[in-house]
């Protein structure tokens, strides 16, 4: 049977997708474009590519067509016609049922990705079918922890909780920007580029604490203060250099003359609070509303830090015209969580200091 080329490199398809209950195919096709990949016109029917994807996981023609309410003849002709298409085999069939080829494994991903690619498309216009997808950056840190409290007052609402892989501000707009996620949670330098419909909202001020061991010299204090702790090694690996979080820090760094050493392997929270557990010089800086869990052994101490408190500003990024109807509720939400301005005592990077249009 002659092939095509690779299936990891596939071309530019026009899906076709075939009307409930009509034999009929539209009559002007979606393109969906990968510019890196050659392009010629082949037909696709969605509904051919999740009957593929219903038959690989299911393993049985019979099993994919219970699970579409088709017939396992529909299933057949569906998976036939594709093989068809794309002119290479997909299944195997087995007295234990129907089994990937290695064209069929190689085309599996891609086949989840255009039913993606569709449920994105129909998400954009039915906003109110999915969940509110919003990224908190780690699920350790502030922002999850106030998402969980709003799920709490507003259990009504489904929420989709991320934690985006890449966890820049850069990667975290173009999501937004692109319908992936709702909203999510950063810094927001003022060199920062927005595109047009993107808005931010600072709705977090989080109040940064001293962790240390307890043989730390600082172990015993009920609070200490920025210029105590000048000269200690305050370690705090894997903070990417030319992020909003590194600027952060380097600033606090300079104002305070503090020892900051983003240097070392990243080997997990657990390691670090190991480390720091067994160490009478290292500290770290951890955010307030941030959850670590450690065995009592550990005796691990959270001491405030204060005159000034060092505060780490977070925004909220959305959309303006994201048409999700249960944003608005989230953000008014924030709003009325958001803190006050604060007279004195507290000290933030000179880009987020509170103005009177902010107050």
């Amino acid at each position: 049977m002659p092939r095509t080329p690779a299936l990891d490199n596939l071309p530019l398809f026009t899906l076709i997708k075939a009307s409930p209950g009509s034999a009929e195919q539209t009559t002007e096709p979606t393109a969906i474009h990968n510019p890196g990949l050659c392009a010629y016109d082949d037909r696709m029917d969605l509904d051919a590519v999740r009957t593929f994807v219903a038959a690989a996981d299911a393993g049985q023609f019979q099993d994919a067509a219970g699970s579409l309410s088709i017939t396992q003849q529909a299933v057949s002709k569906r998976i036939a016609a594709l093989e068809k298409d794309l002119a290479v085999r997909l299944f195997t069939r087995t007295a234990r049922g129907a089994q990937l080829t290695v064209d069929g494994q190689a085309f599996l991903p891609h086949a989840r990705e255009l039913l993606r690619v569709e449920e994105r498309a129909e998400a954009s216009v039915r906003p109110g079918r999915r969940a509110l997808r919003i990224d908190v950056v780690n699920r350790r840190i502030a922002p999850a922890v106030l998402l969980q409290d709003f799920h709490r007052t507003h259990p009504e609402i489904e929420l989709d909780v991320v934690a985006l892989l890449t966890g820049s501000i850069d990667a975290a707009i173009a999501a937004v920007e692109t319908g992936t996620i709702d909203a999510s949670f950063h810094a927001v330098p003022p060199q920062q580029r927005l595109p047009d419909a993107i808005r931010t909202a600072r709705v977090i001020d989080e109040p940064h604490q001293l962790l240390v061991g307890p043989r730390h010299a600082l172990a015993n204090a009920h609070a200490v203060t920025p210029a105590q702790l000048v000269g200690h090694r305050i370690w705090m690996p894997g903070i990417p250099p030319g992020t909003e979080v590194a600027g952060y820090f380097e600033e606090l760094a300079a104002v305070f003359d503090l020892t900051l050493d983003f240097i070392g392997p990243v080997f997990g929270n657990e390691a670090l609070l190991a480390e720091i557990a067994d160490s009478a010089e290292l500290a770290t800086l951890v955010g307030a509303g941030t959850r670590y869990l450690w065995p009592d052994s550990y005796d691990l101490r959270r001491i405030p830090v204060r005159d000034p408190a060092l505060v780490y500003p977070m925004s909220l990024i959305w959309r303006d015209d994201n048409p999700h109807p249960a944003l608005a509720g989230f953000r008014d939400y924030l709003d009325s969580r958001r803190p006050n301005p604060p007279d004195t005592g507290v000290w933030t990077p000179t880009w987020a200091r509170w103005s009177a249009s902010e107050a």
